[in-house]
């Protein structure tokens, strides 16, 4: 997608409105407790420092549903982008009221200032245009740099785009860069990976990526669908009986399209949903009543192991068993670990629960690139527009 960048518009001076995705964890006294989206955001926000712009930023956190909730408030973030720069980021106490447009109308070249919570606001989850035109008169340029968010058709996302001149951010760019320009062109082999609860989440993307790969392995707890669709049973797995159709389509496109279709061939079950629970190792075929599937198995590692060995560019999307629980997390840290060592490899990490677990593994600087929206990645690996981009300046 050929879209405008902060380098493709004269930002000198300027006042500028940038939409992060400053949606970051917290523990119960509100401390940060993962800041990369934040850290993922400092490159664009250090270009407008450069040119000497006026930086107002703005982000949503949580889900306060329309009202003012301090909870939800974004003090925290506001001290983090403070530390992180070596420099003070002011907090407005609202978003469109007095104290944030006082401030900036007041906003000095070099000075940044953070409105709060775009969804105090029940227009923001509207696309309301009188919202929009209130956040768009305080700026003279829109950057959207809040991937995470870009499936969103929010005021904020794309509801500005309608009275400013609008580009995308650095982080954008190479969400952009990786998720469409390298899968559309990828070097071969190509591996993608899916993992994560449920087949009706994926379905869209394994569409779209049978028409692209190489290879296409499965796992996690969406496996156990493809086995029911085989007719074997599956205990109490995670399973869409509904979606068994969905399953058996995929394998018959995967055939028809030369595409190696990988599914688990043996997986690790427990009793109970719990970490300490009492687990085995079973061929995917032989999943007994009352046990449920938690992980792949050492064969299926095996075999994904092998079948990564010479990939040159993977995709991976969902971890590929229970990794909160350290006895089901083997498969999906083994998957970390190869792709960690893959040499001349391009490895994307699509976002969420995967972007998690490489993290967890320590391995996230071993990848090539980690995607920073879990549910806009997914879409727009579907092949989906999403509005938060679609707004913005062509080339």
């Amino acid at each position: 997608m050929n879209k405008k960048t902060v380098k493709d518009i004269d930002l000198k001076g300027k006042k500028v409105f940038v939409r992060c995705d400053f949606n970051v964890p917290m523990d119960e006294n509100k401390v940060i407790t993962d800041n990369r989206r934040i850290v993922a955001a400092l490159p664009t926000i250090k270009y407008l420092l450069e040119n000497d712009c006026k930086i107002i930023l703005a982000s949503h956190l949580g889900r306060p549903k329309g009202e003012f909730k301090p909870e939800f408030s974004l003090a925290p973030v506001a001290k983090e982008i403070s530390r992180l720069l070596g420099k003070e980021v002011t907090l407005a106490k609202d978003v469109i009221g007095e104290d944030a447009k006082t401030k900036a109308e007041n906003l000095k070249a070099g000075e940044i200032m953070l409105l709060e919570n775009v969804r105090f606001h029940k227009e923001e989850t509207d696309n309301d245009a009188g919202f929009a035109k209130e956040l768009a008169s305080m700026a003279e340029i829109y950057v959207n740099d809040a991937f995470g968010a870009a499936h969103r058709a929010h005021a904020s996302t794309a509801g500005v785009a309608e009275y400013l001149p609008s580009v995308s951010g650095f982080l954008i760019e190479k969400e952009l860069n990786f998720l469409g320009n390298t899968i559309s062109n990828p070097e071969r082999p190509f591996v993608a990976i899916l993992g994560g609860a449920k087949v009706s989440d994926k379905i869209g993307v394994i569409d779209s990526l049978i028409e692209k790969v190489d290879t296409l392995m499965i796992g996690g707890g969406m496996a156990y669908t493809f086995f029911k669709a085989q007719g074997y049973n599956v205990g109490n797995s995670l399973c869409e009986p509904d979606k068994v159709d969905l399953a058996l389509e995929a394998m018959k496109k995967a055939k028809e399209k030369g595409v190696k279709l990988i599914l688990p061939i043996d997986t690790k079950i427990g009793k109970e949903f719990k970490p300490d629970t009492e687990s085995k190792t079973v061929a995917w075929t032989e999943i007994p009543d009352g046990w449920e599937g938690f992980d792949i198995g050492e064969k299926t590692i095996e075999m994904f192991k092998e079948e990564l060995k010479g990939a040159k560019t993977v995709i991976w999307n969902g971890p590929v068993g229970l990794f909160e629980f350290e006895q089901f997390a083997i498969g999906t840290n083994t998957v970390a670990k190869v792709l960690s060592e893959l040499e001349g490899a391009t490895t994307i990490i699509g976002g969420g629960d995967s972007a998690a677990a490489v993290e967890k593994a320590g391995l996230a600087s071993k990848m090539t690139h980690i995607s920073t929206g879990g549910g806009a990645s997914l879409e727009f690996l579907e092949g989906k527009k999403l509005p938060g981009i679609e707004c913005l300046l062509d080339k």
